[in-house]
């Protein structure tokens, strides 16, 4: 027999949480086969089986925290033993449940004595304290209708989440600055040559490349942005590159994979790799690698209908662009889309913030300067 462990999940990762089984004991497996799902702070992490065989013992049930090295469960090697039924048996104890229920069916007998005495108390309900949830829950229900409450824990990319942005609250000097963007440009060149590029890329061509796009030219023109402050907390990084978060909304949380390079690609080759990683964020497929480094952040709220926002800073980065819905103003009908930089003013000027979204502004009003690179 062999025992399959808690293999190493990620750079920094040493626990998760195992949130699904896929074989059970007893079940056959072969190798690579994935058995079980182990939830980290930042992916779903799969585990597949290194050997063929049948799985004889489980040493973890779901929802139960798992350190890396940590027995997972015990395989047989083989296609199919028949030596196997007494310990299938000894993972699956029957005979201990049924002795509990029957100790449990005693206490039964004492249950149904303590409703009477509490019903008929039922009337001076000030004695009982503790059961007063259940009562109160009752009496809700008769006063407002059929309601309840229920407790769900939170997972724990949604933890880790929420821990990352208390932190960036905490650490950061964060501002927002605001400015507005003429969209009638960039819409029209889109509805010129997205067919086109549909056709001869295979990718659709949206807002976000132009963004992007513009976002590099202005990081690169205003360096500061593109910057972080290094943990010992007195030292600037500045670097030559822009590798560009995008913040991706999934079922468990808002993920930010990392397009590499984005300083070096055309608009096609921005929007196939947002496809691309938008398409593994969505089917839970997202590695460590994946959303590892980045140095500046884009988070399109427009998408969901929002017209302002100040988004929170991704640290360590220094600053995150906010796009937001595109709506026709009544100026001479213009369709007008707000834009927000939330930056770190440790490292930031208000000069320099504001320079940023200028240029961001100026690109995409004429995407004929992003084709130049003027």
């Amino acid at each position: 027999t062999k025992i399959i462990k808690v293999p190493p999940l990620a750079e920094s990762i040493t626990e998760g949480t195992i949130s699904k089984w896929n074989k059970k004991a007893g079940d056959s497996v072969q190798q690579d086969e994935e058995i079980v799902t182990i939830e980290t702070d930042k992916v779903d992490a799969p585990v597949n089986s290194p050997y063929t065989g049948k799985i004889l013992e489980i040493f973890a049930n779901e929802q139960d925290n798992v350190v890396v090295g940590q027995d997972l469960c015990k395989v047989e090697l083989g296609d199919a033993a028949a030596s196997e039924p007494e310990p299938t048996t000894t993972s699956k104890p029957t005979t201990p449940p049924t002795p509990q229920p029957s100790a449990s069916s005693t206490p039964p007998p004492s249950a149904p004595p303590t409703p009477p005495p509490f019903e008929s108390q039922a009337p001076p309900p000030s004695a009982p304290s503790k059961p007063s949830q259940p009562s109160s829950k009752a009496k809700g229900e008769s006063l407002y209708g059929a309601r309840e409450e229920r407790e769900v824990k939170m997972n724990r990319m949604r933890l880790r989440i929420a821990e990352r942005l208390k932190e960036s609250q905490n650490t950061a000097a964060s501002l927002t600055t605001f400015n507005e963007i003429d969209m009638t440009n960039i819409i029209e060149l889109r509805n010129t040559y997205k067919d086109a590029v549909l056709k001869k890329h295979g990718v659709k061509l949206g807002f976000m490349s132009a963004f992007v796009k513009a976002s590099t030219i202005a990081l690169q023109e205003v360096p500061a942005v593109n910057a972080s402050i290094a943990e010992s907390g007195d030292t600037i990084i500045y670097r030559d590159y822009v590798d560009m978060s995008v913040a991706v909304a999934t079922p468990k949380g808002l993920v930010t994979p990392v397009i590499r390079n984005a300083h070096l690609l055309s608009f096609v080759e921005i929007e196939k790799a947002i496809a691309e990683l938008g398409q593994k964020a969505r089917d839970g497929k997202m590695t460590i690698e994946d959303m590892a480094g980045g140095s500046f952040t884009i988070s399109n709220g427009g998408v969901f209908g929002s017209l302002l926002g100040t988004p929170i800073i991704n640290l360590p980065q220094s600053a995150i662009l906010g796009m937001h819905a595109t709506k026709d103003r009544p100026i001479e009908i213009r369709p007008m889309m707000y834009i927000a930089l939330t930056y770190d003013h440790r490292l930031i000027d208000g000069r320099e913030a504001v320079t940023f979204l200028k240029t961001v502004k100026e690109q995409v009003e004429d995407p004929r300067r992003l084709l130049l690179n003027v």
